[in-house]
This record gives structure tokens, sequence and C-alpha cells, in this order.
């Protein structure tokens, strides 16, 4: 699905990504984690065609990435202002079917066929400022699936909601890539989320220059639950791992 070749990229001089080299097979759930300005966000971005590489290059499908690819979407952070303020929660969510040519009625459709799979039916008619933080982030993430992409970048996007939020929509996670089978690269800062999330955690090292310091493949049970998962001691053994990577005391594996 996705290849990164000797990845670079900088901001003039300063250097923020050297030589990233990952494989991410198709269907794939992948968490990326790293100290904080190591330049996890700049990854994403890149890949997403946002930022044109300084080095390497960017494989998607079998097609070098030089613009931003079809069939992929993007989930950011700052939900707030993701969203179209003046548009209501179904034309927020129907906004990019209008680039596939669909009419009118048949966004509509898809638009509350993922709506009501958020569970946001009730709220097609309003507008996001009448939304908590939770919902308005269901809603970002309800536009990303309506147009069924083949892959999903996430960058920290639960990471400004309460933790009982935070964890409702982990668990809605974990079910779309269950049912969808996208392929999902997940940004975060949390090294907990990261593995109770992950197939795979990939952990950058401190900048300046980030590298990969670990590449780590989760061996956890499918079927994920917030409390028993993370009681683990296969989980804490690995988060373990990832913290040391993190902060600087884990080798390349």
């Amino acid at each position: 699905m996705l290849e990164l070749e000797a990845l670079g990229q900088r901001y003039g001089d300063h250097v923020v990504l050297r030589d990233i080299g990952l494989t991410v097979p198709d269907g794939q759930l992948l968490c990326v984690v790293g100290p904080s300005g190591c330049g996890k966000s700049t990854l994403l971005r890149t890949i997403a065609g946002l930022l044109p590489a300084h080095g390497g290059r960017i494989v998607l499908d079998g097609s070098p990435v030089t613009g931003v690819p079809d069939r992929l979407a993007v989930v950011f952070q700052d939900y707030g202002r993701s969203l179209f303020p003046w548009l209501s929660v179904r034309e927020n969510v129907a906004l990019p079917l209008r680039r596939q040519g669909l009419g009118r009625a048949a966004r509509r459709a898809e638009a509350d066929r993922i709506l009501e799979r958020v569970g946001l039916r009730d709220a097609a008619r309003r507008h996001p400022w009448q939304l908590s933080g939770g919902m308005q982030q269901r809603v970002a993430i309800a536009r990303a699936l309506v147009c069924r992409p083949a892959l999903l970048l996430m960058d920290e996007p639960f990471g400004s909601l309460d933790a009982q939020t935070r964890e409702d929509l982990e668990d809605f996670l974990l079910e779309v890539h269950r049912t969808d089978g996208a392929t999902i690269l997940f940004v975060t800062h949390d090294i907990d989320e990261s593995v109770y999330l992950g197939d795979r955690v990939v952990a950058l090292s401190r900048g300046p220059a980030a590298r990969i310091a670990l590449d780590l493949p989760v061996p956890l049970p499918g079927a994920r639950d917030q409390i028993a998962t993370r009681s683990l001691p296969e989980f804490v053994a690995l988060r373990t791992r990832v913290g040391r990577a993190v902060r600087g005391g884990g080798a390349i594996g």
C-alpha cells in the first residue's frame, strides 16, 4: 500500500526527517509516536502530499506521490478549524463528494449513511458549533470516511478530548478498521494509545533530523478492551519498549 524510501524533509536549513524507510502493507493500522517536535505531523503531511519531500520518495499503490493522492483522507487534531461552521453537519460530511461528481440526492444519502454509522444521524441538520468536541471530531472522521479512502491519515485526532471521549473514539476507530479494512496511519504523542490501537508502532527519534528509532509489531488480541487489554502483561511490556525508544533509550529493531 505505502512505501517510504529514504524520505527526507526540511524547513530551510533545518532538517526535520532523515532517511525514513518504511513499508506499510494494505489494511494495517500503523501508529507513529515520538518526542514532541520530532516531526510526526510533518511526516504525515509529507505522505499526504501537502508538503513536497526534500529527499527520497513516497510510493502509494505503486505510484510515486507528487501531489495529494486520490483515495486519501486526513483527520487533523483541530477539528474545530477543519469543519465549516456555516455548513450543517450533513453538508460538512457530504462536501468531499462534490469532487466525485455525485448529485445532491446521492451526496445526501451517502452523508446520512456514514452519519448513522458514527452515531450522529440525529445531528445531521445541526451546525458544528452546536456540538460537543467529541461529536465534532466524529463529524470530521465521518467526512474522511464518506469517500471510502484506501489510506486514512490521522494526526493526533483525539489529543484534545477528555479521557472518556477519547477512549470511546479509540474503540470506534478499531471498529472502523476491522469493518472497512482501510490502511491507517495514526500519529499520537500518547504511548499507551499507540500500543492499544496499533497493529504496529513506529517510534521516531528525537530531533533534529529524526529517524526511525523503533519498528515494533503489536501481537495483542484483535478484539481489544480499554481495561482488560491495558492490564495484560504483554501490553505493559510493549508500552515499556516504546516508551524507552521515545525517551532515547531504545534501539532500532
